[in-house]
C-alpha cells in the first residue's frame, strides 16, 4: 500500500475545538482524515489542545481495518482485488472490523483526557457513551428511533454500533494512549455515519474481503440505513457540533 505524503494536507486545518466550531465537514481523502485522527489525538496528548472535535467525509473510497488484519492469509491478494474494484485496502490503529469510506460518510472524532474523578474502571463505556448518546438525542429530536446495541448482519457490528429504525448507522471504535507526560490517558472515540445510500456497494466490497482472507462473515445491505434515506434534509453537523461542544463542556477536568 502506497505511503501517505504527510505534506499533502493542511492537518491543522481539519480541527474543531470549543472556539472554532463548524457545521461543514472538512473534505479530505481517507489517509488524510485517518492522519488528522491521530494528530489531533498526539496534540491533547502533549497538552497543546485540553480536547477536540473533527468532523471529515472522504473525498475517495476506501476499505479501512485494523492493522492487525494485514497478517491474514489472502490478505495481499484481497489487496488487489479490492483496489481493482476501487476500493483500495487502508489500515487504521483503531480495532473492530473492515468499513468502508467514501464520500456517502461522515466521520466524527472526539478526543479528550480521560477526567481522574471518573476513575479508570468504566473509562471505555463512558468514551463511547460521549460518543453516542448525543447521536441518539439528535436522531430522536427528528422522530427517529435511535438505540446502541449490536445489529446481525452489519458489518463491524458492536455493542455501541448507533441503530436507526432497527439498522446500523453509525460504527464505532476507541483508541487509548497515554498522554500529558504519562500521566493521564486519553481517548480518541470515532465514530463512522452512513449520510448518503450507498449500503450495496459497501456490503459487496466488506463481502468480498472476508470471502478472498477466508472469514466466515457475511454482511448484508439491509441491515444497515443512511440517514438521509429517513430524514433527507437533516442538519446534522450544525446539531451534532452543538451537542458534543456541550458534551465536551461537561468533562471535569482534572
Amino acid at each position: 500500500m502506497p505511503a501517505m505524503d504527510r505534506n499533502a494536507v493542511p492537518i491543522a486545518l481539519l480541527w474543531r475545538g470549543e472556539k472554532d466550531m463548524s457545521e461543514q465537514p472538512v473534505a479530505v481523502t481517507v489517509e488524510a482524515g485517518l492522519h488528522a485522527e491521530q494528530d489531533l489525538l498526539a496534540a491533547v496528548c502533549k497538552g497543546e489542545r485540553d480536547h477536540g472535535l473533527l468532523f471529515w467525509r472522504p473525498t475517495d473510497r476506501a476499505l479501512v481495518m485494523p492493522r492487525r488484519m494485514s497478517r491474514l492469509e489472502g490478505f495481499e491478494a484481497a489487496c488487489g482485488e479490492l483496489a481493482i474494484t476501487g476500493w483500495p485496502v487502508l489500515l487504521r490503529e483503531t480495532g473492530g472490523e473492515p468499513v468502508p469510506q467514501s464520500s456517502a460518510v461522515i466521520n466524527i472524532a472526539l478526543v479528550y483526557v480521560a477526567p481522574r474523578s471518573e476513575g479508570d474502571q468504566n473509562r471505555i463505556e463512558s468514551a463511547y457513551e460521549r460518543l453516542c448518546l448525543p447521536l441518539c438525542e439528535v436522531l430522536r429530536e427528528w422522530g427517529g428511533v435511535a438505540s446502541v446495541g449490536e445489529i446481525e448482519g452489519a458489518f463491524c457490528d458492536g455493542r455501541y454500533n448507533v441503530n436507526l429504525n432497527g439498522r446500523k448507522l453509525v460504527g464505532t471504535a476507541q483508541r487509548w494512549r497515554q498522554g500529558l507526560d504519562g500521566k493521564r490517558p486519553v481517548v480518541l472515540v470515532h465514530g463512522a455515519l452512513l449520510l448518503d445510500n450507498e449500503r450495496e456497494s459497501m456490503v459487496a466490497a466488506v463481502n468480498r474481503f472476508n470471502e478472498c482472507c477466508e472469514l466466515e462473515q457475511r454482511c448484508l445491505a439491509d441491515s444497515h440505513i443512511a440517514l438521509h434515506e429517513v430524514v433527507p434534509e437533516a442538519p446534522l453537523l450544525e446539531r451534532l457540533a452543538q451537542a458534543y461542544a456541550r458534551t465536551l463542556s461537561a468533562i471535569p477536568r482534572d
